[in-house]
C-alpha cells in the first residue's frame, strides 16, 4: 500500500466510527502510540515534501523552504520589520474585542530581553486588527513587565485586563504589570506597575480577571495577586511550589498547574483564594505524568460534551535525564488528560508529529536550526478557540510550524492543518540557521477560521484555515 494514503484512511475510519454511533472513547483504555495521523492536504496547499513536520536542508536549498509550506491553510496578513537582528516574535499572543467593537491583538516581542533592543522594538506590541490583511500598530507596552514578559502575557476576556509578570528564562524581580484594555483595547491605560509578584517567568488569571498568578518553575514561590483593583494590587498567597505554566478553572477554584512541583500537571484547590478569605489555604487534589515528559509548558481545561480535559503541552527535548538537549531523544510534545477523577487524572492521547519519534531523531539532527536547544524539533505551546467542545487545537512546534489538529475525538485527534512560514536568510545566523522559530500561545478568530501567532524571527501571522479543515 502506497504510506501516503495511510492518514488520510485513519481520518476517515475516525469519522466512520463518529457517523455510525459508535463510542471510541468509552473503548479504549490508553492513548495510540507513534505520531498523530497526519494531515490530507487540499487545494491551494504548498505541503511538506517528506516527513511529517521536517524542513529538511533539501528543502532549504531547493528553495522550497523560501515558499514556506502550508496544508488546508493561507495567509490573511502579518507584521513585522525588515532586516531584524534580534527576535521580533514572543511566547504569547492575545486576542481582545473591546467595548466599542475594535479588534486588537497583543503579543511580546522578544524571546529573550534584550535580544532585540538593537531594534528599537521591545516591549509588548498592540496591533488593531480591524482589517486583519493589515495589521497596524497601534502602541507599544514598555513598562518593566513588559518590557520582558518572558511568558507570562495575559488577558482576562470577562474583566478586560491584560497583565504580566517581569521575566526570564531563570526569573526576575516580580514587577506586575496591569493594564486597562476594556475601553480602547488599541490603546491599554496602565493602573498598576508594582513589585507584588515575588518571582516572574509564566503567569495565570482567573477568568475573571479578579486574581493574577505568577509562576517561577525555577523556585517554589507560586504567588496570588489581587488585581480586582487594578490600581492597587495586592499580594494574598504565595505557597511553596514550582510552576511553569499555569491555568485556572472557570469560576477560578482550580489551578492547573504545569510543572508543578515536578510533575507533569499539579491539581491545586484555590478555592480559598478566589473566595477572598483570611489567610487562604491551598489543598493539593491530584497529579499526573508521562513517560516520555520533558518540560510540562501549560495545561489548559475544556470539556467535551460535559466531559472534563486538560489539554497539555510540554516545551523542548532531552535525552531522557530531565536537561533540555539539542535534538535530544525524548520530545514531550502535547497530549489530552481525562480529568474526570481530580485525584487521578490520565492521559488518554497525544498530539505528536513524526519528527518528535525516537527512532527519526537522527535521521532530522542535520537539518537547519534541528540543534538548536532552545528550539528544534518540538512543540512550545497549544491553544484552543473555546474552553466547551473545541473542534481544533494550535500547536507551535517551533522548526515544524504552526500544527492544527482535530480533537473533536479526545481519543483519536488529527492533524488536520499547518502554517510553516517562509524561511528567509537571517542577518545573524546565531542562535540557529535561519528557520521557523514559533513559540508562542496562538489566539483564534472563531468567527473567520483565523489563527494568530507569532514566529521569533519573523513575527505576528494571520492565518485563515481552509478546506473545511476547522
Amino acid at each position: 500500500m502506497n504510506r501516503a494514503w495511510i492518514p488520510s484512511l485513519l481520518a476517515l475510519a475516525s469519522l466512520s466510527l463518529a457517523a455510525c454511533g459508535n463510542s471510541p472513547e468509552e473503548a479504549d483504555t490508553t492513548p495510540l502510540a507513534g505520531p498523530t495521523p497526519q494531515a490530507a492536504c487540499g487545494v491551494g496547499s504548498r505541503p511538506e515534501t517528506g516527513m511529517q513536520g521536517r524542513v529538511s536542508q533539501a528543502d532549504h536549498d531547493s528553495g522550497r523552504a523560501a515558499q514556506g509550506f502550508t496544508c488546508n491553510t493561507e495567509l490573511v496578513g502579518s507584521y513585522s520589520k525588515e532586516n531584524v537582528i534580534g527576535t521580533v516574535g514572543g511566547f504569547k499572543v492575545e486576542r481582545y474585542v473591546d467595548k466599542a467593537g475594535h479588534d486588537c491583538a497583543y503579543y511580546d516581542s522578544t524571546l529573550l530581553f534584550p535580544s532585540n533592543i538593537l531594534d528599537a522594538d521591545v516591549g509588548v506590541n498592540v496591533l488593531d486588527m480591524s482589517d486583519p490583511t493589515q495589521p497596524r500598530l497601534t502602541a507599544r507596552l514598555i513598562t518593566p513587565a513588559m518590557l520582558s514578559p518572558h511568558e507570562s502575557l495575559v488577558v482576562s476576556q470577562e474583566a478586560g485586563v491584560l497583565a504580566a509578570v517581569m521575566g526570564n528564562p531563570a526569573f526576575y524581580p516580580g514587577i506586575v504589570d496591569v493594564y486597562d484594555v476594556s475601553e480602547d483595547c488599541r490603546h491599554p491605560q496602565l493602573r498598576s506597575s508594582a513589585l507584588v509578584g515575588t518571582l516572574g517567568h509564566e503567569s495565570g488569571m482567573a477568568p475573571d480577571g479578579k486574581t493574577f498568578y505568577s509562576a517561577s518553575p525555577g523556585t517554589p514561590t507560586l504567588t496570588a495577586v489581587d488585581i480586582s483593583n487594578p490600581w492597587l494590587p495586592i499580594p494574598l498567597w504565595i505557597g511553596s511550589y514550582t510552576s511553569h505554566g499555569l491555568s485556572l478553572s472557570d469560576d477560578g477554584n482550580r489551578a492547573y498547574v504545569a510543572y508543578g512541583n515536578g510533575a507533569g500537571v499539579l491539581i491545586l484547590d484555590v478555592s480559598e483564594i478566589q473566595a477572598r478569605k483570611s489567610r487562604p489555604q491551598v489543598h493539593e487534589i491530584g497529579t499526573v505524568s508521562w513517560d516520555n515528559q520533558t518540560i510540562p509548558q501549560n495545561a489548559m481545561p475544556f470539556t467535551r460534551n460535559g466531559k472534563p480535559y486538560l489539554l497539555e503541552i510540554d516545551e523542548y527535548s532531552n535525552n531522557g535525564g530531565g536537561v533540555i538537549a539539542a535534538n535530544g531523544s525524548v520530545v514531550g510534545a502535547g497530549r489530552i488528560i481525562d480529568i474526570s477523577d481530580e485525584t487521578q487524572p490520565k492521559v488518554i492521547s497525544n498530539l505528536r508529529l513524526a519528527v518528535h519519534e525516537p527512532e527519526n531523531r537522527d535521521t532530522i539532527a542535520k537539518d537547519p536550526g534541528a540543534r538548536n536547544i532552545a528550539g528544534g524539533y518540538a512543540g512550545h505551546y497549544c491553544s484552543i478557540p473555546t474552553r466547551v467542545n473545541p473542534d481544533i487545537a494550535a500547536c507551535s512546534m517551533i522548526l515544524s510550524g504552526l500544527r492544527i489538529f482535530d480533537i473533536r475525538d479526545v481519543r483519536h485527534p488529527r492533524e488536520v492543518a499547518y502554517y510553516n512560514a517562509p524561511i528567509n536568510p537571517r542577518l545573524l545566523p546565531v542562535p540557529a540557521q535561519a528557520s521557523n522559530w514559533p513559540m508562542s500561545r496562538p489566539a483564534f478568530v472563531p468567527e473567520r477560521k483565523e489563527i494568530w501567532y507569532t514566529d521569533g524571527y519573523s513575527g505576528f501571522y494571520a492565518i485563515r484555515v481552509t478546506n473545511g479543515a476547522w
